[in-house]
């Protein structure tokens, strides 16, 4: 499955440093972030992840994060 998040990560250190604490919880998932989108958007494809998880990882984090329809 592909999920796709709205977020406000910044720059490269943040979205480095949020991929490090997801990849942790979601090894096998492709993970990255597109800081050029408007929405700054994190897309994940993976077979068993939780979007509960990935938002508040973000959230206690610092970040916004929402799930895009």
């Amino acid at each position: 499955m592909i999920e796709v998040f709205k977020t406000n990560v910044e720059n490269e250190d943040q979205a480095k440093n949020l991929f490090a604490l997801l990849y942790v919880q979601i090894p096998a998932a492709e993970i990255n972030f597109d800081l050029e989108d408007c929405d700054r958007v994190l897309r994940i494809n993976g077979s068993f992840f939780c979007c509960r998880d990935v938002i508040q990882t973000l959230t206690n984090n610092g970040f916004e994060c929402c799930l895009l329809e």
